[in-house]
């Protein structure tokens, strides 16, 4: 049940990439020209966890949702998985990671991670989304992303460290950053929300600003390949880390359902946005989860 126009059968009945279809060899060797200085920003912020550590208070995610876990392993004296001779003299650590990666960590989202009805994006039966995995539209369909990186700095725009918790970026916000966008391009928006972590978690968890449904549709009918931004939820959040907007209007629908677009979310993108550039090349490799509804990233701003 499709309430609008979008990216329905646009490359067959059969996909289950969406957007990321327009990230041809044209557009990603076109997308290499941006690269100027040569010079590489990671754009994801850090997986920092443990049982027995403060450290998952030290890195942005949303409140109750499961931290990432990460175990280390030397020589089997504290935990024993993974852990085997090597040779006299020798010794070795070994890692076991648990993680969870909506609102913990910066991921992307896959096209089967919300729907309406019994349909996925491009009508696949949403009844194939199982405990065990998304018979249609997971995470491993993506494959890497390469392509041209726009950067929409928002606070700059308006002048502040960081958006308040209640702005939503509309289509004028957009506009008015001056950024010309293309067919393919990755569309990259800054709101500076996690760096209000440093006032701490209650002032992270206070709401948090993003695209409104306007906006999202304005990028959308741009023939953006993906969008991704430092919030946790593409759209904006309110103070119980909810979306306020109606279905026509959340922006995991009208992204990853109507059109197709896949999202990363919960970047890092101070430094970045420190250089000025607003244009560059984009990288991010997703794991290939079989049938997952998302994976961590590592995205890359190459300058």
């Amino acid at each position: 049940m499709l309430d609008e126009s979008g990216n329905w059968g646009r490359w067959g009945p059969s996909d289950e990439r969406g957007t990321l279809n327009l990230l041809t060899p044209d557009v990603v060797v076109a997308a290499a020209r941006h690269v100027r200085e040569g010079r590489v920003l990671s754009l994801s912020l850090p997986i920092r966890g443990a049982t027995s550590s403060p450290a998952p208070t030290t890195v942005p995610h949303l409140k109750g949702r499961p931290l990432p876990q990460h175990f280390m392993s030397v020589d089997g004296g504290d935990y024993a998985a993974g852990t085997r001779a090597i040779g006299a003299g020798l010794k070795m650590s070994d890692d076991a990671l648990v993680v969870t990666p909506h609102g913990t960590t910066t991921h992307m989202d896959a096209l089967c991670h919300m729907w309406s009805g019994d349909a996925l994006y491009n009508g696949h039966p949403a009844g194939r989304v199982r405990s065990y995995g998304a018979g249609r539209c997971g995470i491993e369909k993506a494959g890497p992303v390469v392509g041209r990186g726009v950067l929409f700095d928002i606070p700059r725009l308006r002048g502040v460290e960081h958006l308040a918790a209640t702005d939503r970026i509309g289509p004028d916000d957009l506009e008015e950053c001056g950024v010309e966008i293309r067919p393919g391009d990755i569309a990259v928006i800054r709101t500076g929300w996690p760096l209000t972590w440093q006032d701490g978690p209650d002032a992270y968890w206070a709401g948090q600003p993003g695209l409104s449904g306007a906006g999202g549709r304005w990028l959308a009918e741009r023939d953006v390949a993906l969008v991704a931004s430092d919030n946790a939820a593409i759209g904006g959040l309110n103070e119980h880390q909810l979306a306020d907007e109606d279905l026509a209007d959340d922006l995991h629908m009208i992204f990853l359902w109507r059109h197709g677009v896949h999202l990363a979310e919960m970047l890092w993108l101070e430094e970045l946005a420190e250089t000025g550039r607003t244009d560059f090349l984009f990288i991010a490799a997703p794991l290939k989860i079989e049938g997952g509804t998302a994976s961590p990233i590592n995205p890359i701003a190459v300058l």
